[in-house]
């Protein structure tokens, strides 16, 4: 029975370092924090957590930047560069990669994850 924490779903047989992962801005090195924070070995699992660490990791990632507001507070950097009319922006209107990269080969990543930004909806 898979677990509801702040409406993501983290799986009862995942170790819980890896389950905090399913949250939309916390990477590997923020749930090890996490876990370290609050005492947590790196094989216990989600299941073998006690109600307290729960609530204790609960209490924690309220207080952090997550899932829906975080997406909202990147689309509006975006659409600020695009505004504005920098470098960035400019490179994000036209799906080309943003820090640098190449673009002759290897610029699949940035069409796909910077075209999203092309869309009616965000267009300025």
């Amino acid at each position: 029975m898979p677990v509801l924490l702040l409406g993501v779903s983290l799986p009862d047989k995942r170790l819980v370092r890896v389950a905090l992962t399913y949250f939309y801005g916390i990477g590997h090195k923020t749930a090890q924090q996490l876990c370290s924070k609050f005492s947590i070995h790196k094989t216990c699992k989600i299941s073998d957590l006690s109600e307290s660490q729960l609530n204790a990791i609960t209490l924690e990632l309220t207080n952090m930047t997550l899932e829906s507001d975080l997406r909202r507070q990147v689309k509006n950097n975006i659409l600020h560069h695009r505004a504005i009319g920098d470098y960035k922006g400019k490179r994000h209107a036209m799906g080309y990669p943003v820090r640098g990269q190449r673009t002759r080969t290897n610029a699949k990543t940035a069409r796909k994850l910077n075209g999203k930004w092309l869309r009616k909806d965000f267009t300025t």
